[in-house]
C-alpha cells in the first residue's frame, strides 16, 4: 500500500524528488497518468506528476486538489507537495489545495535545497547566494520569478495566511496557515522535520531538499538499488534554454561532444518529421551518436544566432506556443532514434522534455534507481519491451563539467572505464 504519494509540479522535480526515496530502498514509482489508481500501486512511495507549473492558477488548484482528494479517499496517509526549488510556478495555490483536500487548516513548507545553493533565510529564498528574483531564475523566458521573499511569493498566490519560521524558533507551529521555515543546510532540514514529527508532517511541501529528511522521519527504507549495467554510449535530449544548462553543453562540446543544432523547421514544425530530409537527419545522427559515444541533441541556437526568435516572429509564434512545440518535437525525434536503434543512456534536460518524450512512446511510469550526482537521477522505463536508462536533470542544476562527470557514471556502469574528458 502508498504510504506517501508526492504530488510534482515537473517532472524532472518528480524524478529528483521520488529518488531520494528510492536511494533508500523504498519501492517507488513516478506515474504521469492523472487517473491514475492509487489503491493498485505496488509502491511506498508513489509520485504523481502533476505538471502543474505552467497552468493557469485556477487549473493548478483544480488538478492538485482532485489528486490530493483521491489520494485520501484511496487511504494515502502522507502527501508531500513538490514544489520548484526556485519557487517557480503555483505554489501558493497548489498547496492551499492539498490543504483544501485534506480538511486542514496548516501545511509545513521547507523550500531550501541546500546542496543545490538555495537556501531560505529570514523569509527570503536564495539561490547561490543571489536573492532568487536577481538570480537566472529572474530572468527565465517562460516564467520568471519576481519577488525573493517567500511570504510574498506565496502570498500573493493564495488567501491563506503565510507564517514565517525562522532558524532559532520553534518549529512546532502557533497559527494556522502555510508553515514556512528557514533552513541553509541540510541539518536545518533534518532538525525541523524531527521537531515537527510524523503527525504534523501528514501534510507537508517542498522540493527534493527536505525528501531526504522526510524519508528518515516516515522510516521509508529498505534495501539500497545497485547500479545497473549500463550502455556506454551516452546522448543528451536537451530541451532546457537555462544558462546553466547552455555553460554545461559548451564545456561537453569544448572536450569532445558531438553537438547538434536543430533548426527552426526541425524543432518548430510537425511536418518536417513526415519529410525525407528527416529520415536523412535521424540516419546521420544516429551514425554520430554510435561513432562518437557523447552526443548533443540540443534545440538551443548556436551562440551568438537567434534564428528561432525570428523564425517565430515571423510565423506569429508566443513564447508558449514554442515551449510546448519544441518540446513534443524533440520527443519525436527522439523517439525516431530509438526507433532506429539508438543505444544509449540518455541525457534528458528540462522537465517538459521528458513528460514529452514519455507520452510519445506511451508510457505512463518510471521507476527511479539511483542519484547519480545531487539533481542528475537515474530511472528506468520500458519502450517496445526494452528497458531504457534516462538520466533526468533540471536546466538550472549542476557545474559546467556535469555532462562529463555524467559520462564517467555512465562508463562505470557500462564496466568501460576509458578517459572521456
Amino acid at each position: 500500500m502508498v504510504k506517501l504519494l508526492i504530488i510534482a509540479d515537473d517532472f524532472t522535480g518528480a524524478l529528483d524528488t521520488g529518488v531520494q526515496f528510492a536511494a533508500r530502498g523504498a519501492a517507488t514509482r513516478v506515474v504521469t497518468d492523472l487517473a491514475y489508481d492509487f489503491t493498485l500501486a505496488d509502491a511506498e512511495v508513489l509520485v504523481m506528476v502533476a505538471e502543474t507549473r505552467h497552468l493557469p492558477p485556477e487549473e493548478a488548484y483544480d488538478v492538485v486538489y482532485r489528486t490530493a482528494r483521491n489520494a485520501r479517499e484511496a487511504g494515502i496517509p502522507y502527501i508531500y507537495k513538490k514544489t520548484d526549488s526556485a519557487l517557480r510556478g503555483n505554489i501558493g495555490s497548489e498547496l492551499t489545495a492539498v490543504m483544501d483536500a485534506a480538511g486542514s487548516d496548516t501545511i509545513a513548507f521547507l523550500p531550501a535545497f541546500p546542496k543545490m545553493g538555495r537556501v531560505t533565510r529570514n523569509g527570503v529564498h536564495y539561490v547561490d547566494g543571489v536573492p532568487v528574483a536577481e538570480s537566472v531564475f529572474g530572468k527565465d523566458p517562460f516564467e520568471p520569478v519576481k519577488a525573493s521573499a517567500v511570504a510574498q511569493i506565496v502570498g500573493g498566490q493564495t488567501e491563506v495566511p503565510v507564517v514565517l519560521h525562522r532558524l532559532d524558533e520553534a518549529a512546532v507551529p502557533g497559527a494556522p496557515g502555510i508553515q514556512v521555515y528557514d533552513a541553509t543546510t541540510d541539518e536545518d532540514l533534518a532538525r525541523i522535520g524531527g521537531e515537527l514529527g510524523t503527525e504534523r508532517l501528514r501534510l507537508s511541501a517542498g522540493c527534493a531538499g527536505f525528501a531526504t529528511a522526510l524519508a528518515d522521519v516516515l522510516g521509508l527504507n529498505g534495501t539500497e538499488p545497485q547500479m545497473p549495467q549500463l550502455p556506454s554510449a551516452f546522448f543528451v535530449a536537451c530541451g532546457s534554454v537555462n544558462p546553466v544548462t547552455l555553460r554545461q553543453m559548451r564545456w561537453a562540446e569544448q572536450n569532445g561532444f558531438v553537438h547538434i543544432h536543430l533548426e527552426p523547421v526541425q524543432k518548430l514544425e510537425p511536418a518536417w518529421l513526415e519529410s525525407e530530409d528527416c529520415g536523412i537527419k535521424i540516419r546521420i545522427w544516429l551514425e554520430q551518436a554510435r561513432n562518437s559515444g557523447r552526443c548533443i541533441l540540443d534545440v538551443n541556437d548556436p551562440m551568438g544566432l537567434d534564428d528561432t526568435a525570428v523564425y517565430a516572429k515571423t510565423h506569429g509564434l508566443t513564447t508558449e506556443d514554442l515551449r510546448v512545440r519544441i518540446s513534443t518535437q524533440l520527443a519525436h525525434l527522439m523517439k525516431r532514434l530509438l526507433d532506429g536503434g539508438l543505444d544509449a543512456a540518455i541525457l534528458c534536460t528540462g522537465g517538459d522534455t521528458l513528460l514529452a518524450l514519455m507520452r510519445t512512446v506511451g508510457t505512463a511510469e518510471l521507476t527511479p534507481v539511483r542519484e547519480l550526482t545531487t539533481g542528475a537521477v537515474l530511472t528506468n522505463f520500458v519502450y517496445r519491451g526494452k528497458t531504457y536508462y534516462i538520466i533526468s536533470k533540471s536546466g538550472g542544476f549542476g557545474e559546467p563539467d556535469l555532462f562529463c562527470k555524467l559520462v564517467a557514471f555512465v562508463r562505470a556502469g557500462s564496466q568501460k572505464e576509458d578517459a572521456v574528458c
